[in-house]
């Protein structure tokens, strides 16, 4: 073996194996192998007096990984660290060279945004050193999250009945929080509706001579009916031919924001189907990407792939679909590192994949190569019809709209809410029309809609909190923190969380808030840009968020436990309920006087046995350590000391025999338990 390279994720090392060959050997990280300590002042891992020295170690279960890899680097002749194109990937390339020994002159960094053969090889090409600036602006990020993160979330759980606060979920919840407030706040009004319904079509009221009418009470609508009659005068019919603006190719965010609305499909879920569509799928031929890479905020396309489409629309369409690039808004909070999602062939169709997909993949994969085509179709073509009806000056207004060229919905209409509603020909009526069914409807206005999934994602991205790779993870935050509830798709406010955002707002107003949250943002873009440095940005943000902690420490008020109704059976003091890491219990109020806590009864439920002890024939079964941690040991501890971390799968090694192993959360592989075999 001559050529070591080193991707991130254990699913692409065969795919990318099979483009580069036999001189090269292909092995993962399985993500970060280091992380910032849990040492040091406040347990931040980093040396806030000695200019926010980062203090690195390895993450724990990754020693066996490690060594392999430093294994194979001391066996290659060259490294090429081919990790992620983002800025979490470049810092893990880093990490990979610091770690691993690997020196200056044997080493290259390779990035890629598709997995395809034709990408891959391109990019061996065009190799180049690791980034220390974009390094440098996720450490910065890592130590900012760790920062607020640990200090916060301690504070909340000390004082409140929150878990865990943070940068990016904190504000996100405030502007939960805050929409509820706008929603309970909100008076609503009384208005009317009036319509005039004919034979082929309905009109509304809409004037009064040239002004707008609003009619706010029964009183008033009776008497515009009063002077009404049968008969309405066809006062002006206009027709307008208007564009039916066309679709940009998707981002992080816009991808989100579709599979929420049109598969139900949580932001989460959407970034763990398309990380498989990004790393490759077996289609028979070949195992190959059949998207770019997903964490992106750039509707930008590659001139290749914008040619391909072109013939592709020339050939399968006509020459009238094809349409022109679209230019996004300029938007300060874009980084534009990578281009928009997009299938890495149009020749590649859905319909042709479908047979070696999953039907998540299939329909993720369809939306995504239906809007990428879509995008550079030509816009489609509306005939807009106005009818305005005359009554003794009060105006009526009828519309119809009839498409007249599909355009790009030729391709993307099971996507796109695109109705038609055609007017009869105005003429055949001779200037008037006439009618007794006129219907009045009560109505209130309404307050402004609660949050979505998707349209929180949406404010996220508009007002700059976050980046394309922390909102799927936000969300979940927020669910499993219990700081919001969804009920049919709305996000409502727990007290917890409401509580957390105001005693936060109590003390941090001028730093958790959205736009210090956006301009931390600006500041780590400059950083990768190499337009700041780090340490100035850190240290500015410490000295103004440290003593604002000690003060909310000193001076937020303690939430005083929930009373039970129970009193102490050993000092007749009341009984409240307590929480601890490993959940709430039932303790005395006198504490800690009296340290009386009730015992729960728990049902015996028998453990579950999942393979045979390869030790002692016993059997492996599922336990809980000391620090409440899962893993998987033999049921004759302590005369056998059998344990694995990770879950036996009940499948063993076709290499040495011993059990498989489900390793990870994020992209989960089955490995073995003892070799470096990888399923």
């Amino acid at each position: 073996m001559s050529k070591l390279v080193i991707v991130e994720s254990p699913a692409k090392t065969h795919t990318i194996g099979s483009y580069l060959g036999s001189e090269y050997k292909v092995v993962s990280s399985k993500g970060h192998i280091r992380d910032l300590a849990t040492s040091g002042k406040y347990g931040l891992g980093v040396d806030v007096d000695n200019n926010f020295e980062p203090n690195y170690i390895e993450i724990s279960g990754k020693k066996r990984d490690i060594s392999a890899l430093k294994k194979d680097v001391k066996e290659s002749e060259f490294v090429y660290l081919a990790t992620d194109p983002d800025r979490e990937g470049e810092a893990i390339s880093w990490h990979l060279f610091d770690d691993l020994g690997i020196k200056e002159n044997n080493y290259e960094r390779v990035v890629f945004n598709e997995i395809t053969a034709p990408a891959v090889k391109e990019a061996f090409n065009h190799t180049r050193k690791i980034d220390m600036d974009l390094v440098k602006s996720q450490e910065t990020r890592r130590i900012l999250d760790r920062i607020i993160g640990f200090r916060l979330s301690k504070l909340m759980q000390s004082k409140t009945g929150g878990k865990s606060a943070g940068r990016v979920q904190s504000v996100a919840l405030k502007l939960v929080v805050d929409r509820e407030r706008e929603i309970e706040s909100f008076i609503p009004e009384e208005y009317w509706d009036v319509t005039a319904h004919f034979k082929d079509f309905d009109a509304s009221l809409e004037k009064y001579k040239n002004d707008k009418l609003e009619l706010h009470n029964e009183d008033e609508v009776n008497d515009v009916l009063n002077k009404l009659n049968e008969e309405y005068i066809i006062e002006n019919i206009e027709e307008k031919t208007k564009k039916r603006k066309g679709v940009m190719p998707f981002t992080t965010s816009t991808l989100q924001q579709a599979c929420i609305n049109k598969f139900n499909y949580s932001s989460s879920k959407t970034m763990q189907v398309a990380q498989k569509l990004y790393e490759g799928i077996n289609i028979g031929s070949e195992t190959t990407g059949l998207i770019t890479y997903m964490r992106t905020d750039s509707t930008r396309l590659s001139p290749i792939f914008i040619n391909e489409a072109y013939k592709y629309i020339e050939d399968n369409f006509g020459s009238q679909y094809k349409g022109a690039v679209k230019v996004g808004k300029k938007n300060d909070n874009v980084q534009d590192a990578h281009e928009a999602i997009r299938p890495t062939s149009l020749y590649r169709t859905p319909e042709q994949m479908k047979k070696y997909l999953s039907n998540d993949e299939y329909k993720i994969y369809s939306i995504i190569y239906a809007r990428a085509l879509a995008s550079l179709m030509a816009d489609g073509e509306i005939l807009s019809t106005t009818v305005i009806l005359d009554n003794n000056d009060y105006k009526f207004k009828a519309t119809g709209v009839q498409e007249t060229f599909d355009g790009f919905l030729r391709v993307y209409r099971d996507y796109f809410s695109a109705s038609e509603n055609i007017l009869p020909d105005m003429s055949k009526y001779n200037g008037k029309v006439s009618t007794k069914d006129v219907e009045t409807e009560q109505k209130f206005t309404k307050p402004v809609s609660r949050y979505t999934e998707a349209t929180l994602i949406e404010e996220m991205e508009k007002l700059g909190i976050g980046r394309p790779s922390t909102y799927a993870t936000t969300m979940k935050i927020l669910r499993d923190r219990a700081y919001v509830e969804v009920k049919e798709k709305k996000f409502y406010p727990t007290e917890i969380g409401i509580e957390t955002t105001d005693k936060l707002q109590e003390f941090f107003s001028d730093i958790i808030n959205v736009d210090y949250t956006a301009k931390m943002e600006e500041d780590l873009d400059e950083i990768a840009d190499d337009h700041k440095d780090n340490i100035p940005v850190l240290r500015e943000f410490y000295d103004k968020f440290e003593p604002l902690v000690k003060q909310a420490f000193d001076e937020m008020e303690k939430k005083a436990p929930t009373l039970t109704g129970n009193k102490c059976p050993q000092c007749g003091s009341d009984m409240v309920i307590r929480k601890s890491r490993y959940g709430e219990f039932e303790a005395c109020s006198n504490y800690p006087k009296c340290k009386y806590i009730k015992q729960e009864e728990k049902e015996e439920v028998p453990a579950k046995e999942l393979i045979p002890c390869p030790k002692c024939g016993g059997h492996i079964v599922e336990k809980i350590s000391r620090r409440g941690k899962v893993f998987y040991g033999c049921d004759n501890y302590p005369k056998c000391d059998q344990a694995y971390w990770d879950e036996p799968n009940g499948e063993y090694c076709p290499q040495c025999g011993k059990p498989l192993v489900v390793h990870g959360k994020r992209s989960p592989v089955t490995k073995c338990s003892e070799c470096d075999y990888i399923k």
